[in-house]
């Protein structure tokens, strides 16, 4: 999908805002891509296509970002392994940022909030909610 307008990102924000979360697939060498590129960061092919993924992951890392609670109070920046071989950064909705641990199983989720989608994580049944 090269060359759509608004480029890859668009393509991808579209999809959030939209309730859906997909990323992208290699159709030469078959490897997941994530963040949403024109060229595969593995072979350099330009055949790349969309696709939805598992969801299911695991937090590789996690550090808490310290705020007032009249400014919003503490959360999580982490990133995220998912089961397609990429990783990305989000955060951890359903458990309290200092509950998230590294080696905790996510589920992806996409949280749409006036029109913009945001690509989020609950934690996984039986983790620490």
């Amino acid at each position: 999908m090269v060359n759509q307008e608004g480029g890859v990102q668009a393509i991808y924000q579209a999809a959030l805002d939209q309730g859906r979360f997909e990323i992208q697939r290699c159709n030469d060498c078959g490897d997941a891509v994530f963040f949403p590129r024109e060229l595969c960061p593995g072979c350099g092919s330009g055949d790349l296509s969309w696709f939805k993924p598992s969801g299911k992951g695991t937090v590789y890392a996690v550090t808490t970002v310290r705020r007032k609670p009249e400014a919003g109070g503490d959360y999580n920046v982490s990133l995220i392994d998912l089961e397609e071989n990429v990783r990305l950064m989000s955060r951890i909705e359903n458990t309290a940022p200092d509950e998230v641990k590294i080696g905790m199983t996510v589920k992806a989720r996409v949280a749409v909030n006036d029109g913009a989608g945001l690509l989020v994580f609950d934690a996984a049944e039986g983790e620490a909610q």
